[in-house]
Order: structure tokens, then C-alpha cells, then sequence
């Protein structure tokens, strides 16, 4: 449960400092009119999400067994694929993503309503498929039948909401480089279990062979059903019966996707960092922010700039 958890803090957590940018800057620069359409957008975007996930969900359903697993195992190493760059992805780019949103609100704010609510959709869509698609191989991966991952995801994503809101009025601060850096750390882990057990379900589907050929079984010293295998499935998807294939790919994932992650931030930026500063700077985003120890900007703080021009005044109060 609380692997799941983890998943919907931390997706919930970049869906909700999105919308919070995305509202801030048209409050802070007086362009109110707009919030309509992106409220809209965030909607839509909001519904296409959850349609996808039911569609995962009781789509899947209808198929043969064999077709199941081959879905299933397709989709959880594609989702292990779209989490992995996400968390490489904020990593590398967490301290532009304001200034890159401003700039795609701006261009949306001279071409109309349309382009607004189209902005919207694409800033939030992305997140809320990436999301959709893990979580369902995620709950998939660690479902014992019972409700518990289900609602660790829904305690994640609510407490997400709720932390998102703080940012935006202006009542927590935290540093939030270090929190992507260490829930990316503990997301990668948990990738690397929905990946085993992605190949696990293309096995039961005979598209891969070695289903019978066991790299352990150490069932009887962590049965599957106690509470510390319980536990241990939860929050890394473990196995106490895996087979060599699913060793080794966990392996070839885990290794050097863990040593990437935890090198120095420097070798991880891309060669385009030092024109992507000078972008930041014309477009006046770096003038006077204050930058955290490690040199992100404390996402908190760039909120609460955004939501400072609103006094006391609710997000949906007309001027």
C-alpha cells in the first residue's frame, strides 16, 4: 500500500504544482478571464485521464487470459519506460518548468479561449495519463485481491491536492528538489518490481519462455501471505518465487538506472541547459528569485509569489 501511495503523492504532487503555476501567474498578472478556460482545460484533461484508467481497467477485462497477461506486461513496461523519464525528466528540468509554462500561457493568452483550454489539457493531460498508465500496472502488479492499493493511490493523489493547495496559498514551504530527488529514488525502485512483474506477466503469456525455471523460492521463509511478504509486495512488488528472466531484468534496470539518478546533477543536465538559462533570464524569470541550497528554486516560494497579488481573495473572484 504503501508503494501505491508513494505513486499518487508523487504524481499528484507534479499534476498539482502544474495547475497551481499555471492559476498563479494568470492571477499575479491580472488576466482572471482566463482562469475559466483552463479551469475547463483541467477538467477535460482530468476526465481523459480517469477514462483511460477505466478503460485499462475493465477493457482488459473482456480478453482471453493469455491476452490479459500480454496486455498487461506490455503496458506495465511501457509504463516502467514513461516513469523512468519522467523522473529524469524532473530532474533535469524542475527549476524551468515555471518559466516554461509562462511561456506557453502567454502565447495561449494572444491566440484565444481555444488555445487556452488546449494548454490546460496538454500541461495537465500528460501527467494524469503517465499517471493513469502506472498506477494501473503498479496496483495491478501488487493486487492481493483486496482494496488496499487502490486507496493508497487515492490517500497519495488526495494528499497531493492538499499539498498543492498549501503551495498556493502560501502556507507550506518545502524544499521541493529534495522531495522529487528522493520519491524519484523510491519510484524507481518501485519501477523496477512492475517491471519484473511485467515480464512475469508476458511469461504466463508464452510470448516469453523460462516461466518453469525459478532463480529462488524462498516462499517458505517470506510466505507470500504473512505480513511482512504482504509488506514487502506492497511497496517493492517482491517475489518470492522469481524467475531467472525476472531477476535479470530487475537487475539490468535497478543498477544503472539507480546509478544515473543518484550521480552528481551536473552529469545529469542536458547539454542545452546553459541556452535554456539564458531563455529563463530573457524572459525575466530568474531576475530576483531566490534559489535553494542546491540550486532549484523552492517551488513553494514561486507559488506563493504567484498567489501573493491575490490578497486574501479566492482563486475563482473576478476582479
Amino acid at each position: 500500500m504503501f508503494g501505491n501511495y508513494l505513486i499518487g503523492l508523487r504524481e499528484g504532487l507534479e499534476a498539482s504544482l502544474v495547475v497551481c503555476i499555471l492559476i498563479a501567474y494568470l492571477v499575479k498578472t491580472g488576466r482572471r478571464d482566463a482562469l475559466r478556460p483552463v479551469w475547463i482545460g483541467i477538467g477535460v484533461a482530468v476526465a481523459i485521464s480517469l477514462g483511460f484508467g477505466f478503460a485499462l481497467e475493465f477493457g482488459s477485462q473482456e480478453l482471453t487470459f493469455e491476452a490479459q497477461e500480454l496486455l498487461g506486461g506490455s503496458l506495465s513496461i511501457l509504463a516502467v519506460g514513461l516513469v523512468t523519464w519522467m523522473v529524469f525528466w524532473m530532474r533535469r528540468t524542475a527549476r524551468h518548468l515555471k518559466s516554461e509554462l509562462h511561456g506557453k500561457l502567454d502565447a495561449a493568452l494572444q491566440m484565444g479561449t481555444g488555445a487556452l483550454v488546449a494548454t490546460a489539457i496538454l500541461a495537465v493531460g500528460r501527467e494524469g495519463l503517465e499517471t493513469a498508465l502506472f498506477v494501473w500496472a503498479s496496483v495491478r502488479a501488487s493486487s492481493d485481491g483486496s482494496s488496499g492499493p487502490l486507496i493508497g493511490v487515492l490517500l497519495g493523489i488526495a494528499t497531493a491536492m492538499v499539498l498543492g493547495w498549501l503551495f498556493y496559498r502560501g502556507a507550506l514551504r518545502i524544499n521541493l528538489a529534495k522531495f522529487f530527488k528522493w520519491t524519484g529514488l523510491m519510484l524507481v525502485i518501485v519501477a523496477a518490481g512492475v517491471l519484473a512483474y511485467g515480464v512475469h506477466d508476458l511469461q504466463e503469456a508464452r510470448f516469453l519462455g523460462g516461466l518453469a525455471n525459478k532463480a529462488f523460492d524462498i516462499s517458505a521463509t517470506i510466505p507470500p501471505d504473512s505480513w511482512y511478504g504482504t509488506l514487502l509486495k506492497g511497496v517493492f512488488n517482491f517475489q518470492p518465487d522469481p524467475t531467472v528472466i525476472q531477476v535479470t531484468v530487475w537487475a539490468l534496470y535497478l543498477i544503472p538506472t539507480l546509478g544515473l539518478f543518484l550521480a552528481p546533477v551536473g552529469f545529469g543536465r542536458s547539454v542545452g541547459v546553459k541556452e535554456q538559462k539564458a531563455t529563463d533570464e530573457k524572459a525575466g524569470s530568474g531576475g530576483g528569485e531566490a534559489r535553494g541550497d542546491d540550486g532549484a528554486v523552492p517551488d513553494g516560494e514561486r507559488v506563493r509569489d504567484g498567489a501573493r497579488g491575490t490578497g486574501s481573495r479566492s482563486v475563482g473572484d473576478k476582479s
